[in-house]
């Protein structure tokens, strides 16, 4: 890989070779480790300032704020589990492949800006980080973020999550819990001599199902509160009644509500049915605030601004007292499927703004 830039003329091209490379390291979440070092690699071969972080972490340019301007770019070198989806290839303009939309398109373009010999106006840190699909607690960006104290000093964070090349700002709060039923068990023949833990469970997503979805706008921005039941198991045998059935209950919060408050409304609306252990709770993020690095972003890009209807790691950047929004060319329409891709048109076009706000 040359090391001094990209070509206008070969930027498609480069940068759909760099996610094809990056699809082909297998790097499911706790498996980042050879993805890692070939990232460092890559940007050590062609001069880039970079080390090894320590526990799949990666950082790259600058580590402090030194006067100027400080961006973040950060990014997560995980995937989900695979779907026989773990080889690249270029198919009708898109790369597809494991992890291509979410989000191994955003560090190739993360990394070929980093890569890059122009001249910009800020400094720039590229920060990249493993385990974010497992849930939050497991995540390697909150330590990393706990033992590297100058990162704390940045102007804005972009992460280059799937948001279709919009800028998204703030993201939802995110509970995920186990959903207990019991009854007690019998022979399916005797059915009144038993307590259907199925039925239990049946009344109680019924009753969970009458919640609507509600908005709540924070700046002008819409962010939408919803609880759904995720998955349900129960039975052990076709001829005996459940005496228990576990359901999995995910709810996403909106950022003005905290985490012990989410905890509340969800047992208060579970708990009449069944009992509630809680897997994870990650709170939400606020959207920055008359931030002039973000008017920027948002006049380079030429789009409004939006709301991140999802959890994402910006809670865990603005938890550190860094302000930081969503922008990436993945569709999130394509994260987690079986067809994942991210559009080649959609690489270039996130490398040029991200360029021309670094630049301008």
């Amino acid at each position: 890989m040359a090391s001094t830039g990209i070509l206008t003329a070969d930027l498609p091209a480069r940068l759909a070779a760099r996610t094809l490379e990056l699809i082909d390291i297998a790097s499911e979440s706790g498996t980042e480790r050879d993805i890692a070092a070939h990232v460092v690699g890559v940007l050590r071969a062609a001069g880039t300032s970079v080390r090894d972080a320590d526990d799949t972490c990666v950082l790259a340019g600058a580590a402090r704020r030194r006067g100027r301007p400080y961006v973040l770019l950060a990014g997560h070198l995980d995937t989900v589990p695979a779907q026989e989806n773990k080889q690249g290839e270029l198919l009708g303009g898109h790369v597809r492949g494991l992890g291509a939309c979410d989000m191994k398109g955003g560090v190739a373009v993360m990394i070929e800006l980093a890569l890059a010999r122009t001249q910009r106006t800020v400094d720039v840190g590229y920060l990249l980080f493993g385990r974010e699909e497992l849930p939050a607690a497991q995540s390697a960006l909150r330590p990393l973020l706990a033992r590297e104290p100058g990162l704390h000093s940045a102007d804005l964070a972009i992460v280059l999550e799937p948001t279709a090349n919009a800028v998204q700002a703030g993201c939802l709060g995110n509970i995920d819990a186990t959903w207990l039923f019991r009854g007690r068990a019998g022979h399916s023949a005797r059915p009144w001599l038993a307590d259907n833990a199925i039925e239990r469970a049946a009344d109680g997503v019924r009753a969970l199902r009458e919640i609507e979805p509600s908005c709540v706008t924070i700046d002008g921005l819409d962010f939408t509160q919803a609880v759904t039941v995720t998955t349900l198991h129960a039975g052990v045998a076709r001829n005996v009644i459940p005496g228990e059935a576990r359901a999995n209950v995910n709810f996403r919060y909106p950022p003005t509500v905290t985490a012990d408050r989410a905890e509340e409304r969800l047992r208060a609306w579970c708990e009449p049915h069944g009992t509630i252990e809680l897997v994870s709770n990650s709170p939400g993020a606020l959207p920055p605030h008359e931030n002039r690095l973000l008017e920027r972003l948002l006049l380079a890009s030429g789009s409004q601004l939006e709301a991140k209807q999802a959890w994402t790691p910006v809670a865990e950047l603005a938890a550190a007292g860094i302000e930081a929004v969503n922008f990436g060319p993945g569709d999130p329409a394509f994260a987690h499927r079986r067809d994942e891709r991210v559009s080649i048109a959609a690489l270039t076009s996130s490398y040029r703004i991200l360029e021309s706000f670094l630049c301008a």
